[in-house]
């Protein structure tokens, strides 16, 4: 009997949701029952002009990308996944920060509907391509999220529940992922959120114990190392060193190094062996010689936001960029791979569809002209936001 009452529910939610779907304009009351999260994400459906007939995410052509961070942690914690994946009936997906799944296990149950709508590595399902979807509204709203059945904007998964709860990198405290659990409506259960958020939990343990050895490098705002979760005493110089060397993992001669961190400057070969010396100390002897090369796995900010704009992912790009790269630096090869990064960041922001992206980032760097300009064009006149930002153009410029 209490089976039959808690079907019922949900066949009524079902109901619900769907006369809400239907009306144009829902009232404060309708948009506090289905939830302002699902709701501000179909109406930014509405506008992605997402295929009608889309019936399946898009599927990235597979591609030799350098592993990260994420991707291997989860080869230490996959067959606790696919445990998971089977024992519950349900498809677990790992989404990266641009809303494509990089890893996927599924039960029996649940292969082939995952299989149809590319539910699995490759599947990009991004807002914006396949609409309202949990993978990419925990992303978006970066907590955990569940869409319900017909609240999906695809119909070919209005049979699913999905729960879905960020990764965060435990040192870093970036969001370096996603973790979806998907399963049939008719399974829908309170706690599977929670369900989400203990997955979750089980790629941080996996990316913590993936820090072991691990150099991360911060080079935006303040610059910071830490060396496995601790953060390193360093000079200026020395982070400068191990930026360049971060930038060229095939390694580097004495010689190159020193043309790259002082170009013209009359600086003693010597000095920089001083300095290479002092680093190795510090590093306890994870610097390599004959090339110099860092021998420790390396994660940065910096070389997160190239994966980023390689991906296409705009948005995660802008969210990395907390400041100016190295603002002070005089390395001659720092400053040519800033005015690159910088050049691939303008070339991306007059890309950019999301105003609601180009925004905050405006907000954080009102000198972004770039970002100003994109926005003046993507936004109506009679927007009360554009006066402001003609302003800002005309004061900036």
């Amino acid at each position: 009997m209490l089976k039959d009452d808690r079907m019922q529910n949900l066949a009524e939610k079902r109901k619900k949701i769907e006369q809400f779907r239907q009306n144009s304009s829902l009232s404060p009351v309708h948009a506090e029952l289905l939830g302002q999260s699902i709701l501000s994400s179909w109406q930014r459906s509405n506008v992605a002009k997402i295929p009608k007939d889309r019936s399946a995410a898009p599927l990235r052509p597979a591609a030799q990308q350098t592993p990260n961070a994420l991707q291997y942690a989860l080869t230490r914690c996959a067959d606790d996944l696919k445990h998971i994946a089977q024992q519950s009936s349900m498809v677990v997906a790992v989404g990266d920060i641009g809303s494509t799944i990089i890893w996927s296990a599924s039960s029996r149950q649940m292969q082939s509907a995952a299989e149809s709508v590319h539910f699995m590595q490759g599947g990009q399902w991004k807002e914006e391509l396949v609409g309202t979807n949990a993978l990419a509204l925990s992303l978006k709203t970066q907590q955990s999220s569940c869409v319900f059945s017909n609240e999906h904007y695809m119909a070919s998964i209005h049979d699913w529940v999905c729960y879905a709860a960020p990764i965060i990198d435990p040192h870093s405290k970036q969001i370096v992922g996603v973790i979806d659990l998907s399963t049939t409506w008719k399974n829908h259960n309170s706690l599977g959120l929670l369900a989400a958020e203990r997955c979750a939990s089980i790629v941080q343990a996996a990316l913590l114990e993936q820090h072991q050895q691990q150099l991360y490098i911060r080079a935006f705002s303040a610059s910071q190392v830490l060396f496995n979760g601790k953060v390193l005493v360093m000079t200026p110089r020395q982070i400068e060193i191990l930026i360049i060397l971060a930038l060229c993992p095939q390694g580097m001669t004495l010689d190159t190094l020193h043309q790259a961190l002082y170009g013209e400057r009359k600086v003693s070969v010597g000095t920089l062996k001083a300095e290479m010396s002092q680093l190795r100390d510090v590093l306890g002897g994870m610097l390599g010689s004959r090339p110099y090369r860092i021998l420790a796995n390396v994660e940065a900010d910096f070389l997160q936001i190239e994966q980023a704009l390689d991906a296409g992912y705009i948005e995660s790009a802008l969210k990395l960029c907390s400041g100016i790269f190295l603002s002070k630096t005089e390395s001659p090869f720092l400053c040519a791979w800033r005015d690159c990064l910088e050049s691939r960041l303008s070339d991306a922001i007059f890309k950019a569809n999301d105003a609601d992206v180009l925004l905050r980032h405006v907000a954080h760097f009102p000198e972004a002209i770039d970002a100003v300009e994109r926005l003046i064009e993507l936004m109506p006149q009679e927007h009360p936001t554009y006066q402001i930002l003609l302003k800002q153009k005309k004061y900036g410029s």
